[in-house]
């Protein structure tokens, strides 16, 4: 009966871990209180005698060393908090070389392009609300009165006459729309990323987070990042499986006309400009929204400091970057709103989280939309190789896992450039590298 017992108490233990692998510190002291109280209650309705309950709780304290051990031995990497689907990662052996190979992100306002860079990484980020243009009436003054007339047209088969006329008299007035415009780029500059291997690249669908690996000098680093709807920040962390081992410089900048970067205390970075009024380089005129992005950097050991260029981290154990952006707009009519100030609110209050307070929330938000929906196809062993060499051979090979896959990137991408209370995804989502990006990036 005590290795029964002590049986069911490890699968209740190791249950548990499965549920949440980032255990708190009140587990070690709910489970050995949860043991204590089980083993005596077992004793007494067998009325066990002292040897045979010395045995239960040996046997059950056993149980508890394995799961330990399990720990230990599964969780090897603190980074690691959930499970997750291999089917739904896309991973890849090679960095990103150009803007469509990296991989999206997105919490439905903020976005960012994840290179995946060895030596030099590159987030290039993007608002959901900086555009070119002001609050202004699109409409055109007396177009209902030439409805009729272009009706009529119509109905006679004068098609060009009423598209000539509908054109002059109805059309919005400027007839172009206003262009989405890429906020910043976001540079980590790792100067002991020399002669690496093992690389590995991924974007995890099931848990929106995207993640690089290599190995340099038997030293095997880690960068996970996120964009977070619960705390509107993009989320980075940056670990080694040695001691000491990060050290990055750290910078913005933009593609927007007149900006700039200034320091804020020793930890913080921050990006700030103005829509350029006139001649701005999308051809667009009247613009004026402000904006501003503020990074943080915190450290676990070693030491941050700001320099003119930016941050730098030497010999830490890992790192995290929070990175929050933001513009004045409000709405359609007010562009009031201090982009300043709602960085800093936004960064103060991540601040005060853990990173994995922050990615358990991140997590646990996104998999409630993600996870309504599975679809299996069937797997082969196509399924094995990296990402980009399936799409290259698709045609020829048998991988229906591939549309699925495929399926489930469209339905990532929706969500994470989308969400309520944000703007309604563009052409692009919420993903744009260019000042003049095609079809102005609108909808």
């Amino acid at each position: 009966m005590g290795l029964l017992f002590s049986g069911l108490l490890y699968l209740v233990l190791y249950g548990d871990l499965l549920r949440n692998a980032n255990p708190s510190y009140d587990f070690w002291f709910y489970y050995p209180c949860f043991f204590s109280i089980i083993t005596g209650y077992m004793a007494k309705i067998y009325k066990t005698t002292k040897a045979v309950g010395f045995r239960i709780a040996l046997l059950g304290l056993s149980a508890v060393l394995l799961m330990i051990t399990t720990l230990a031995i599964a969780g090897a990497s603190s980074e690691d908090f959930e499970s997750s689907k291999d089917e739904l990662r896309l991973w890849y052996h090679r960095p990103a070389e150009k803007w469509t190979e990296a991989m999206p992100i997105g919490n439905g306002r903020l976005g960012a392009m994840v290179f995946g860079g060895i030596e030099d990484e590159r987030l290039q980020f993007n608002d959901d609300t900086l555009w070119t243009g002001k609050p202004h009436d699109y409409s055109h003054r007396g177009a209902s009165e030439y409805l009729p007339v272009v009706r009529k047209l119509l109905f006679e088969g004068k098609q060009r006459e009423a598209e000539t006329l509908a054109m002059e008299r109805m059309m919005s007035v400027p007839l172009r729309q206003h262009a989405y415009q890429p906020f910043g780029d976001l540079y980590l500059h790792f100067s002991n990323a020399q002669k690496p291997s093992d690389y590995h690249r991924e974007l995890d669908l099931d848990t929106a987070v995207a993640r690089v690996t290599y190995t340099v000098d038997n030293v095997k680093f880690r960068r996970e990042v996120f964009s977070s709807a619960v705390d509107q920040v993009i989320v980075m962390r940056i670990t080694a499986d040695k001691d000491n081992q990060v050290s990055f410089s750290a910078k913005m900048s933009s593609p927007q006309p007149d900006t700039s970067t200034a320091a804020v205390g020793k930890t913080q970075l921050a990006l700030r400009g103005q829509m350029r009024q006139n001649r701005h380089p999308s051809g667009m005129r009247d613009s004026c929204l402000k904006f501003e992005a503020r990074l943080l950097v915190s450290t676990d050991g070693g030491e941050v400091k700001s320099t003119n260029d930016g941050l730098e981290v030497n010999g830490a154990n890992g790192a995290t970057l929070l990175l929050a952006a933001a513009t004045s707009f409000v709405n359609f009519q007010d562009v009031s709103a201090d982009p300043e100030a709602r960085c800093d609110k936004v960064i103060k209050a991540a601040a005060d989280k853990s990173y994995h307070a922050l990615r358990k929330a991140h997590v646990a938000d996104y998999r409630r939309l993600f996870g309504r929906v599975e679809l299996d196809l069937g797997t082969t062993d196509a399924a094995k190789r990296p990402t980009d060499e399936r799409i290259r051979t698709f045609g020829e090979s048998n991988d229906p896992q591939l549309a699925a896959l495929y399926f489930q990137f469209g339905r990532y991408l929706t969500i994470c450039s989308s969400r309520p209370g944000s703007q309604p995804a563009n052409l692009q989502g919420i993903w744009n590298d260019n000042i003049r990006p095609p079809w102005e990036s609108k909808w």
